[in-house]
């Protein structure tokens, strides 16, 4: 599979318009293509710099006659999450008569969408890029062929990689930025590039505050990797296996 992501300007998508005209971002969580209505249904999770910037987002996205359907499912300050259903823009039909397919969420903000796109045939791909081309603004961020052992090594490891995501989603707030500014900062470096009072510091806390938080995200998040470790070990001893009985 050849995999693509696209840093995509469309001129005719109501999202990355209402981006241009305001401090937003729109991060789906779920689509669905409707091939006889030519439609693509969306839910989307809509987070504002402030909630003024927010609500003159979806005022404005709900504005647009290009927009087929809207519905505000939930809010709460400068998050929102939206159900909506637009036409099929010009990329989208590019990207699905050359035979590709999404393979990850949209991300949209400051005008511009980040698309995951995958084709089974490089020609597919060299012609989808060469149409986009023609008549919108695009930027490719990533060109990976994803070999097909590694595509089922994903398959079957996907509860596990599901598992390390949802520990990441239980650090809290605090203990995930005392960690990135361990990391940014060169803490666990060789050598190191900054001190638990450089990172106390940061948070303006002292090092025992520091050194708590740090501990108890590198719990979270090793004990969760040890784990996809052992899930991955056994799945490859399982293959070797079944490999030796053929």
């Amino acid at each position: 599979m050849n995999a693509l992501k696209l840093d995509m300007v469309q001129y005719d998508c109501p999202y990355i318009r209402t981006t241009r005209e305001h401090d937003v971002a729109f991060h789906t969580q779920h689509w669905e293509f409707n091939q006889a209505k030519r439609t693509l249904e969306t839910r989307l999770l809509a987070i504002g710099e402030t909630p003024e910037e927010l609500h003159g987002a979806l005022e404005t996205l709900n504005g647009y006659e290009m927009l087929q359907g809207y519905e505000l499912l939930s809010r709460k300050q400068n998050t929102a999450l939206i159900r909506s259903r637009i036409g099929e823009t010009d990329a989208m039909q590019t990207i699905r008569e050359n035979d590709g397919y999404v393979t990850g969420p949209f991300v949209i903000r400051n005008g511009s969408e980040i698309w995951n796109v995958g084709f089974d045939r490089e020609r597919s791909a060299d012609d989808a890029l060469s149409e986009l081309d023609a008549s919108n603004e695009f930027t490719v961020r990533g060109d990976d062929s994803i070999h097909i052992d590694d595509f089922f090594d994903i398959l079957q490891n996907v509860e596990s990689l599901g598992a390390m995501l949802r520990a990441l989603q239980n650090l809290t707030d605090r203990e995930r930025e005392t960690l990135e500014a361990a990391v940014e900062k060169g803490y666990f470096s060789t050598p190191r590039g900054a001190t638990l009072d450089d990172v106390a510091e940061e948070f303006d806390i002292s090092k025992m505050g520091a050194s708590k938080n740090l501990r108890r995200s590198q719990r979270k998040v090793l004990r969760r990797v040890v784990r996809v470790m052992n899930d991955v070990e056994a799945q490859m001893e399982l293959q070797d296996e079944v490999s030796s009985d053929r």
